[in-house]
This record gives C-alpha cells, structure tokens and sequence, in this order.
C-alpha cells in the first residue's frame, strides 16, 4: 500500500490534472443513464439516439465549463468552499444547456426532469469525490514516511488553521485537541477530537504524543504561562505557532511551529503606548542617542525612528556596533519608504565633552537619550576606575556638553541596581542620577531627567540566552543562587516606556518602570530546560538531562533588586511610569565630589575611588570584598 500511496504522491501535477479530467469524462455520461433510469424507474432503460445524444452532451458540456473555472487547477488536498460554488455553477449552466437544447430542439422522448436529476447527481459526484479524495490523501500521507504525533493546545481559528496545514505537511500529525472551553469538549474538528485538560494525559499515553504545540497566539502571557505549568506535570515538550502578526504580514506560517520564547512568558502585560507621550519630543524634532549600538540604545533609535523624528544622530563608541545600527536602521527606512529622516552616524565617546557638544550643535540636537554606560556587574566591579570615568565622568560631560548646545531635554537611562547598590556598576549609576538632579537643581534651559528600570530581556547581559546556549550545550546550567530574583520587561516595552517618561519630565525627576512581579531565576532555569524538551536533573529526578548548578554569588550580585531608593512615589499621567521622590545634594556638593574623583583618578587609585562611592552613594555596601582583577587597560593596584 505504501508503495501506491508513494507512487501517487510522486506523479506531476498535469499526470493527476489528466487522471481526474479522464475519470469526469467517463463518469458524466453514466450519472446521465442514471438520471434516465431514475425518472423512467427502470434498471437499465432503453438507448434511443435522444438518450445518446444527451450522454453525448453531458460531458462535452459540463468538462469545458469546469476546466474554466480553474475546477483541474485546485489542489484536491486542499479543496474548500470556492471549489463548492465553481461546481454548483457548472452543474446550473450545464443543465440549463441542456434544458435549452431539448425545448429549442423539440427533441422527443426526454423527459424534462432529466436535466433536474442530472443537475443533482453531477453535484453530488464532482463535491462527493472530491472529498473522497481529499480524505484519501491525507490518510495515505498519514501512511507515507514517519510523522511526530502531537496535540494541539488550543482549538480555536488557529488551532484548527495549524491542524489543517500540518495534516498536509510530512512533519507532524495532530491527534488530538485541547481547549478550556468546555462548549468544545468531547466534539471533533476535522475528525480530531477535543477534549479537556483532565483527560490530556491519557490521550498523551494512547497516542504516545511527546509534543505539544500551543496555538494561541493572541491570548495573554499570563494565561500562557498558567498552560505551560499545567504541561510542566508531562513528560513532553512545548512548542508554538507564531504570532498573528507575523503571519498576517507574510513574515510566518501558522505551521512554522518553535519552541517557546520565555521571553513570552515573563514579566507582565505589555500595554500599549500613548502615543501623544511617545511622539511628543521625538516626533519632527532632533534626536540623539548615546551607546546607539548597545542593546538599550539601538532599541531606543528603532523606536524614535518610528515616530518620524526629523534627524536622528547615532553617537557610539563601538566602530561596528555603529555600523551595523547604521545599516540596520537604513535598510528599515529602505524597507518601509520613509524619507525626510537625516540619519548620522557619529563615531565618539561620551568622555569627550568637546566631541559630544560638537555633535549636539552641528546636529541642532533637541532631545538626548543617554544610555552609553557600562552595565555588566562582574566587569565593572573588576574594573571600578573604568566604571567611574565611564558611568560616571561620561554622564558628566555629556550633560554638560548637552547644556552648553541648549540641548532642550536630556534623558538619562538609569537600572534598579542604582537603589541600595552592592556594586560599583549600580553605584556609578546612583552617583550619574545625583549629578542630574543637581544639574536640575541648578536650573537652566535643558531639561534633566532619568528613567530607572530592571533587567531587559535580550539583551547582551540578560540570563535567557545564556541559559539556552548551556542547555543546547547539554548542561549543566550555572545559577549563581536559588533564591535569586529579578525584574524583567522586554526591551521594546522598556524602550517606549523611556521616550514616554522623558516626555513628561520638567526637569529633576527619577522616573521608575513598573517592571511587573519578580521572577525567581531557579524557577526561569527549570521552564526553559523543560520547554526546550528536556528534563531537570535534580535529587528527585536523578536521571534528568540537564543538572541546574549553584555556583554562588559574584562579586557586586544581591539577590533582588529594588526600584525605589524610599518609599516616597507618586503615579504619573501613565499607568506604567511612576515618579520617585528621593534626596539629593546641591551642584556645589557635586562639583567638589567630582574633584575628589578626579584626584583618585589621575593616580589610579582604586580604593579611594571605592572609598568616595561608599561615602557619597546613599546605601552603596559591596556585597563582597573588591576583586583584585585588571581589565580595559587598568594598570593593576597593590593591597599594600
């Protein structure tokens, strides 16, 4: 049998074209002695030439008008309701020809109700056939070649749109459906049942499904997240289907099934941007962007991109990070027809404050995002005399260079690891955030303010693509605490979060992300192992595939973040932006603490640098001892 069904999978399409225009041929006529014999009520009645010469016609008749109507075109797997009205079309002209003929011919011996009779035989064979067909194909193609059976999570449009195309395809077959709806349990889509949550597991077992496949592409992440740890008591994996906008735009097919982003998984509700705030000081203005090609910062210019600005100046540090921003951004205005947008491409860096002053005059720069900064903990905890002429200096200078080119706002890009910190990295960011609002403080033409948010999914130091590559790896994955946690928003999200915030500042504001709820990075390690197909390897399961390896705190690392500094803050005119009230010191206070830092600097003195942060960052207390490790071209202190 699997012979037959290769063979008639493996014929041209104009092989099956002619099979099928052979088989009408000669079944036409036959439905037309049918139709006699009906009428006249006898097994086989009498071939006078007027009953041959509507077998004749039948055919001759009703073949062209099929075949011109695209009738042999269709791909019999996937006939649907068109191929309904061409046939129901064809049949109603054929059968008023024929009606035509025998009144025009005054042809004798014929009854009239002939043609009605014949009308509805040939509808019946050329649909009924069809399906026939259509059946039979997709079984023998259940019948050819190995397919993963699966179940699919979800039966609504796109549940029963993915059980359509993969019953077609080589790769999968559906066994089943399942949907929380219980107007759909125990009833059958294409011949697929749909059944319950309770009863999943048994319909796993029957069909030795190991995958499930989740077809939900619109609902929330919360309801996501609930399946998923409903499908974590399973031994299967998870995948899904893209979402709507990707196969709306051509981007996706529904079957192009993937494994699950945690990414959609964590963190809250993404909502939608007001876009008064979002265009208010982007839109048809001069932007610039410090760290343009860093994570944050080359998000940050997609985004303003978007909203049309009338020149968008790329300041970067990084030769390639700025050319492949550059010709990324490029390529999208390309893509999309957008003109009347000056892109530039500055290659500078933000402790240069003659460079960062020209840029913003010779650009005519309105709005700055300065986002240029080092963030990875670990390193700059290695490295504090970089972190502090980077993070701290490279603000300085850029405000000032900003102030001095009567740039009209300035928005800082600051973290949570700034309230409280236990590193140099969130303590550098604390000190940048004072020199702010006391530049604020100070008064002036520019408008200074800050945007404090967690971590950021995707970017160049977030855990999720860290953990997969250890798990693709085989194992084991590092944590560095089980009970760590850890703010997380997706870097879009945050991107318009922050053009939105800058856009309500008067000037002095701390504004903070409402990053959702917290999420324990143990139990993110363990849903990316068992959405990737694997299992936990832990005491309970010592056969597991993938260990989760504690490995202990790193230098600068607490186990949770903070947003707030005091519990003084207030709501703002979005639901996701919150305004924090914290203390801070004059500008005078600022300028003789900078001296200070610029004295330990010029002799490389880690430790009064260390010492300067302790005293001057309300709440700065280094989880750990200093590392004694040279990075970025430190020259290495002594611990005498």
């Amino acid at each position: 049998m699997n012979t037959l069904n290769f063979w008639l999978a493996g014929l041209p399409r104009w092989a099956k074209r002619w099979i099928m225009l052979t088989t009408d041929a000669l079944a036409l006529p036959m439905l037309m002695y049918l139709a006699f014999a009906i009428r006249l009520g006898l097994w086989l009645p009498p071939l006078s030439s007027h009953t041959i010469l509507m077998l004749v016609l039948a055919p001759l008749i009703s073949l062209p008008l099929l075949y011109l109507q695209g009738f042999y075109r269709t791909v019999v797997r996937f006939v649907g309701s068109e191929m309904a009205w061409i046939i129901l079309g064809a049949a109603t002209i054929t059968a008023l020809a024929l009606g035509t003929i025998l009144f025009m011919g005054r042809v004798a011996g014929v009854p009239r109700s002939v043609v009605i009779i014949f009308w509805a035989l040939s509808i019946l064979y050329l649909g009924g056939s069809r399906l026939l067909v259509r059946r039979y194909l997709a079984w023998a193609l259940r019948e050819v070649g190995e397919r993963v059976p699966v179940a699919i999570y979800g039966a609504g449009d796109c549940g029963v749109q993915l059980a359509f195309a993969l019953s077609q395809g080589s790769v999968y077959l559906p066994k089943v459906f399942v949907d929380d709806s219980p107007n759909l349990h125990d009833t059958v889509i294409q011949g697929i049942r749909v059944v319950g949550r309770n009863k999943l597991g048994s319909m796993l077992a029957r069909h030795g499904i190991k995958t499930v496949l989740l077809a939900m592409p619109s609902v929330s992440r919360q309801s996501r997240l609930d399946v998923v740890h409903f499908l974590d008591n399973f031994d299967v994996q998870v995948k899904t289907v893209p979402g709507l906008p990707d196969v709306v735009s051509g981007k996706s097919r529904v079957e192009d099934v993937h494994d699950v982003d945690i990414e959609d998984l964590l963190g809250r509700e993404a909502v939608p941007p007001d876009m008064d705030l979002l265009q208010a000081s982007v839109t048809g203005r001069a932007v610039m962007v410090t760290g343009a090609g860093g994570s944050i910062g080359s998000e940050l210019c997609r985004q303003i991109l978007a909203q049309k600005p009338s020149r968008l100046v790329l300041f970067e540090r990084g030769e390639y990070e700025l050319y492949a921003i550059e010709r990324e951004l490029k390529q999208w205005m390309v893509t999309r027809k957008v003109t009347g947008i000056d892109l530039i491409s500055e290659l500078g860096s933000v402790a240069s404050r003659a460079q960062v002053e020209h840029a913003c005059r010779s650009h005519g720069v309105e709005t700055l995002f300065h986002t240029a900064a080092y963030k990875h903990v670990p390193m700059v905890e290695s490295n504090p005399i970089a972190g502090v002429e980077n993070n701290i200096f490279g603000t300085y200078h850029t405000a000032l260079a900003a102030q001095a080119a009567g740039v009209g706002r300035f928005v800082l890009i600051s973290t949570d690891k700034a309230v409280r910190p236990t590193n140099v990295m969130g303590a550098t960011k604390r000190f940048a955030e004072i020199i702010l609002q006391a530049l604020a403080d100070r008064g002036g033409q520019t408008v200074f303010t800050m945007v404090r948010f967690g971590n950021v999914l995707g970017s160049s130091g977030s855990v999720v693509p860290l953990f997969r590559k250890q798990i693709l790896a085989g194992g084991p994955v590092t944590l560095t605490h089980r009970k760590i946690t850890r703010y997380f928003m997706t870097i879009p999200e945050a991107a318009q979060l922050v053009i939105q915030a800058g856009a309500m500042a008067q000037g002095g504001e701390v504004f903070v992300l409402d990053m959702g709820e917290p999420v324990r990075i143990y139990d993110l390690a363990c849903n990316m192992i068992r959405l990737m197909g694997f299992s936990v390897r832990n005491n309970a399961n010592p056969a597991g595939d993938i260990e989760v390896r504690i490995t202990g705190l790193r230098p600068g690392e607490k186990l949770y973040e903070e947003l707030l500094i005091g519990p003084d803050s207030t709501g703002t005119h979005h639901p996701m932006v919150m305004q924090a009230h914290e203390p801070h010191i004059s500008w005078q206070e600022v300028v003789a603490i900078l001296q200070m830092f610029e004295q330990a600097l010029k002799v490389r003195d880690r430790r009064q640098l260390l010492s300067l942060l302790r005293r001057h960052v309300f709440g700065y207390q280094p989880a750990q001892p200093q590392a004694d490790v040279v990075f970025l071209g430190e020259r290495r202190q002594s611990r005498a």
